[in-house]
């Protein structure tokens, strides 16, 4: 009686939790079913390629907004992601109890917790306002902040998992410190420190506050950094809100690329986490 009642309870327990998952899932399969529904639709070679069509106008396409949306991902990456990871090899090799580590720590820990509209405002304030107009720099500074500090922990984290027998065998041969972090460390945990930064990637792929204060918007093909861009991101916020319905379908599938990026690159880390180095 007991046996049957112990494999009722499970029973029971697991039906619980099925249905939580569902109720967890389910919200996501619905999202993501609606974006497809509604921008499928819209997928042509002349809507990945060509410049959007004047307000009114059928037709036309958001290759702009595509080729400014990796221009600030790109330069967004290509300072945060090696000042992450520089903090999280200081914090995971050289950093001490004194003073300074717990600075560095506490800044980077503050920074992720950071809302990505304040962090747009504070790169609206120190290059917008100067320069006086809005400008690729100024998103890439912003972004390449929110970049950081997860760089840094995925950095700090990956190198903590490598076994201290390998840093005291290599200190015991003489081999000098840097070289120990560089050449061994650091190419052991480099499958989680690439990760770190490709889902770094995807989350800057996905915000708008800070390029609203920034970059803002532009109806041309961006021809350098120093000016007004457009983005998948700021694209989809003004199509959506437009009431247009050709601007409205456009901005469906605007969304439809923009998770198909950040679901190719979540991919991609599962495959790297499962490679071994």
């Amino acid at each position: 009686m007991r046996i049957f009642s112990r494999r009722a309870r499970e029973k029971v327990v697991i039906s619980i939790l099925m249905m939580l998952t569902a109720v967890a899932v389910i919200p996501l399969f619905w999202i993501v079913g609606s974006i497809v529904w509604n921008g499928a639709s819209v997928m042509s070679i002349e809507f990945l390629t060509s410049l959007p069509a004047p307000f009114g106008s059928s037709g036309g396409g958001i290759g702009n907004a595509i080729v400014g949306t990796l221009m600030i991902n790109c330069f967004a990456s290509a300072w945060g992601i090696p000042l992450g990871i520089l903090t999280g090899i200081y914090l995971s090799e050289y950093a001490s109890a004194g003073r300074l580590s717990f600075i560095v720590r506490s800044v980077v820990e503050s920074l992720s917790g950071v809302p990505s509209i304040v962090i747009g405002l504070f790169a609206f304030t120190v290059i917008v306002l100067t320069v006086r107009h809005y400008t690729g720099i100024a998103a890439a500074l912003a972004l390449g902040l929110m970049m950081i500090p997860l760089v840094a922990k995925a950095t700090e984290e990956s190198m903590k998992v490598v076994s201290n027998d390998l840093r005291e065998a290599a200190i015991a041969l003489g081999i000098p410190k840097y070289n120990v972090t560089t050449r061994i460390v650091l190419s052991m945990a480099k499958g989680g420190i690439i990760s770190g930064s490709l889902l770094a990637f995807a989350r800057i792929s996905g915000e708008t506050a800070p390029l609203l204060f920034t970059s803002l918007f532009s109806f041309y093909w961006p021809t350098g950094i120093d000016q007004p861009i457009a983005t998948l991101q700021v694209l989809i916020y003004n199509y959506a809100i437009s009431g247009f319905g050709d601007w409205v379908s456009k901005a469906w599938g605007a969304s439809l690329l923009l998770v198909m990026m950040v679901l190719v690159i979540n991919v991609a880390v599962r495959m790297l986490g499962r490679k071994k180095y």
